[in-house]
This record gives C-alpha cells, sequence and structure tokens, in this order.
C-alpha cells in the first residue's frame, strides 16, 4: 500500500469523521471510522521527515497550514462540536516533528521535549494532545522495528481510552470509548501494510483538503 493509498484512506476517514456531525448533529457511528485518520497522518509525518529533501521547508509548511487552518477549525468546532478553543491538528503535527527532529539530535534531548511537548500539547488544547505527541514519536522511534511500533501504539491507545474512561465514566461513555479505542488500533493494520513507496503525488492538494473541507461543512 502506498503512502498515497493511506492518505487517501486518512482524508476519506477523516471526511466521515466531520461529516458526521453535520448529518446528525451530534457524535456518531461516523466518528469511530474517522479514529482511522490521525495514526495514519502521525506515521505519514514521520515518513515524510524521514523522505525529505528539505526539514525546514517541511515544517514551515506544517506552521503556515497550522495556521491558515485555525479559523475554519474553530468555525466547525463551534457550529458543530463544543464552544473550546482548540488549536487544529497541524499544530500538533508540527511540534511532533520538532520533537522527532530533536530526537534524531540527540535522544536525551529527544525524550525530555517528548515529555515538554506533550505536556505542552495537553495544556494549551493542541488537537489529540499528548497522544499525538507521542504516537508520533512512536512511529519514528521504533520505525525499523515493526513489532515494537505495533506494540507500543496499541499500549498508547489502550491507555488513551482507559484515561478517558475514568474521567467520564457512564454506560454510553464506555461502549463509545471501546469502540473508539478498537478502530483506532485498526488503524495500524493498514499503515503496517505500507509498501515504502510514495504513488501518486498529491502533497499540496491533501494540505489544502483539510482547511477546506471543514469550510464547505461549516456553511452547509
Amino acid at each position: 500500500m502506498s503512502s498515497f493509498v493511506l492518505k487517501l484512506i486518512a482524508v476519506i476517514s477523516m471526511l466521515f469523521d466531520h461529516s458526521g456531525y453535520v448529518i446528525f448533529n451530534s457524535f456518531s457511528a461516523f466518528n469511530f471510522i474517522g479514529r482511522l485518520a490521525f495514526p495514519i497522518f502521525a506515521f505519514q509525518l514521520t515518513q515524510g521527515y524521514t523522505h525529505t529533501k528539505n526539514l525546514k521547508k517541511y515544517f514551515l509548511r506544517l506552521f503556515l497550514f497550522a495556521i491558515i487552518s485555525q479559523i475554519p477549525f474553530l468555525l466547525f468546532r463551534l457550529k458543530f462540536v463544543e464552544n473550546i478553543f482548540v488549536f487544529n491538528i497541524f499544530f500538533t503535527l508540527s511540534l511532533g516533528l520538532a520533537n522527532i527532529w530533536l530526537y534524531d539530535k540527540n535522544k536525551i534531548l529527544g525524550m525530555i521535549s517528548l515529555v515538554s511537548f506533550s505536556t505542552v500539547a495537553e495544556l494549551l488544547n493542541f488537537d489529540y494532545g499528548a497522544f499525538g505527541i507521542i504516537i508520533i514519536f512512536i512511529f519514528y522511534a521504533f520505525k525499523n522495528n515493526k513489532v515494537l511500533m505495533n506494540f507500543f501504539f496499541i499500549f498508547a491507545v489502550i491507555l488513551k481510552y482507559l484515561f478517558n474512561l475514568l474521567i467520564y465514566f457512564n454506560t454510553i461513555y464506555f461502549n463509545s470509548y471501546i469502540a473508539l479505542c478498537i478502530f483506532t488500533i485498526l488503524s495500524i493494520i493498514l499503515i503496517d501494510f505500507y509498501n515504502g513507496k510514495e504513488g501518486k503525488k498529491v502533497k499540496y492538494l491533501l494540505y489544502i483538503f483539510y482547511p477546506l473541507h471543514l469550510l464547505i461543512l461549516y456553511f452547509l
């Protein structure tokens, strides 16, 4: 499975996730499908870091689209989700990219930044918070050992949803979080089929899709 196919699956699942709020005006089964998206994007970020010819441009591109996407993201959240300020996923990806770059420079510095950046992402309400930074790190740190990568990813997912259950425990939340956990874990199966090939080049189309689809759903 090429990088293009993986990204396409992630985009479609993200569209399901966000469209569900428009169609049902609440959390729905569409959100379960949407759990496939972020782990794939996180994995692809580590691949982008490994193969990029210009890391500075890669980081600036992520950060630029983080800024561009923030207003569409907040408009969508205010209308369909909840009135809480959250930094969009591009901010999380940018911070995750900075973390694995520091880890490459110095392993100890990378571990310190992992804790620091995860704390920042959680306190400042980055989309996916500390979990987002941690799984980006897992995908990069264990990129040459698929067994460990899968193990630590699944372990991180289970911890995330167990933590959520402890905070929001009741029967409705329990059933939903179990389903969310399962669908998030399923994403690793798709990632394991990655063949290392790029496939079709649609780099900027995928970047543009994120803020554009949020604006379209908002106006719909």
